[in-house]
């Protein structure tokens, strides 16, 4: 198996990689297929979204993502400041340009349908887009957004749950799972970075740290961008940005005779928060491995930088290695997705990376990296995904928080051991994919339990 750091590490828009990020991707994919073909004048185009795309498409901005979509653009190039520019001339125009230059009908308020029937049967995200003329079917296409900005066709979605995915022959470490990855590392005489780096090289060649450094980058600016904003968040919650005021009484607190120990938690807490009001915002991120869970990693890792003794930027490319190695099994043997799992698929998976990475980057041996990884996760199994409103607010914002606290306990009760554990991360990443099959689907991104229901909106 082999699953690249930047597969996990995509740089995006907010405020979801399933709902937003992948609807995107799949609306211009669908955009792009219409080249060359034949496609009367009178023809139409429409879009319907089914299960939790339908759910919590309006929360999560999906219809708006897919319009994004068919306007080209991608989620890694668009400018944030310029959606609603984008938006208004799709609806004024009520066309889509194909790549030819020909005009196809579309009509942004009637043409994207949210359907609240049975979820399709590939996977709880699921969006049927087709172009009809005189009542024929001119072309259609069923996309499955399965977690992380990932988006796969009906026939790629089968094809994926038939077979194995097919390893690069000259990738040297194809680890699948948890065993795999230390056997090989104690046979290599590598750590989990190394034997990472040197697959990723296979792919990048020399441009592999710069793209490190890239995703950082990305990561870095989103949560600048938090702690400097202040205001509320849109979508009807009425949500208030704290990031910004709590750094301010953090500053404030400098120097003082009355800190309290436990202070580094709350700067830790405002990075993830930072970054997830961005997110909840539309700003530019990093699924890092979704969007839901985009605030986890990225504190942990400034935490690492601002907090920890020998901190350097080697460390964070360890970190991000060793972090997506974890993350790769993960998904590969359950899931990245709330709509699949709940929440231990999304912030859980996060911690448990991010575990990972800190304890790679803070010297930890294989053996350690692996306990850390698996006690985040433990501790996250579970947990269900009931945003309020079908927003990623409450609980997202906090629950990221929670999730790094969560991940620099772990890499610490790791680092204090010699990394023998009775729960394997194997098993707990089998157990969180068996809780996630028997977890109603009120709890899985619906928003129909939990506390979406018992919160009264104002």
């Amino acid at each position: 198996m082999f699953l690249s750091v930047f597969d996990l590490y995509k740089i995006g828009i907010g405020p979801s990689s399933s709902h937003t990020v992948g609807p995107m991707v799949a609306a211009r994919r669908f955009l792009d297929s219409l080249a060359g073909r034949h496609i009367p004048e009178d023809a139409r185009l429409r879009v319907s979204l089914h299960g939790s795309l339908a759910f919590t498409g309006k929360g999560h901005g999906t219809d708006r993502a897919v319009i994004l979509g068919l306007a080209g653009e991608t989620p890694q190039d668009i400018d944030p400041d310029k959606v609603e520019v984008i938006l208004a001339r799709m609806a004024e125009s009520r066309w889509v340009a194909l790549a030819d230059g020909r005009a196809l009908a579309f009509d942004p308020v009637s043409d994207v349908i949210f359907d609240f029937g049975p979820a399709l049967k590939g996977h709880a995200n699921g969006m049927i887009m087709h172009v009809t003329a005189g009542g024929t079917t001119v072309a259609i296409e069923t996309f499955y957004s399965i977690g992380g900005g990932f988006v796969q066709t009906e026939a790629e979605r089968a094809a994926s749950s038939s077979k194995v995915a097919a390893i690069p022959a000259n990738v040297p470490y194809p680890f699948s799972n948890a065993a795999e990855m230390l056997a090989m590392g104690h046979a290599a005489g590598k750590t989990i970075a190394e034997m990472k780096r040197a697959n990723e090289e296979v792919v990048h060649g020399a441009s592999l740290d710069a793209k490190l450094d890239r995703v950082w980058s990305v990561m870095n600016g989103c949560l600048q961008r938090g702690l400097s904003q202040q205001g509320i968040l849109p979508g009807g919650l009425k949500v208030k940005r704290r990031a910004a005021d709590v750094l301010e009484k953090l500053k404030a607190e400098t120097g003082g005779n009355a800190v309290q120990p436990h202070r580094v938690m709350d700067f830790l807490s405002v990075y993830a928060m930072a970054v997830n009001e961005e997110n909840a915002a539309g700003g530019k991120v990093v699924t890092a491995p979704t969007n839901g869970a985009a605030g986890v990693i990225p504190a942990v890792m400034r935490y690492y930088l601002d907090h920890c003794v020998g901190a350097d930027a080697n460390g964070v490319h360890t970190f991000l290695l060793a972090s997506a190695a974890v993350g790769g099994i993960i998904k590969h043997n359950a899931s990245i997705s709330g709509a699949e799992v709940g929440c231990q698929g999304e912030v859980g998976s996060a911690s448990a990376m991010a575990a990972a990475g800190l304890c790679a980057a803070l010297g930890g041996t294989n053996e350690q990296v692996e306990n850390a990884a698996e006690i985040a996760l433990e501790h996250h199994l579970g947990m269900t995904c009931d945003p309020v409103g079908g927003l990623v607010q409450v609980p997202c914002i906090e629950r990221n928080a929670f999730g790094a606290v969560k991940a620099v306990t772990a890499a610490s009760l790791a680092l204090r051991g010699d990394g023998t554990h009775l729960v394997h991360l194997d098993t707990c990443i089998e157990t969180m994919r068996q809780t996630g099959i028997d977890m109603s689907e009120r709890y899985k991104e619906t928003s129909t339990g939990g506390l979406a229901v018992n919160v009264v909106e104002c």
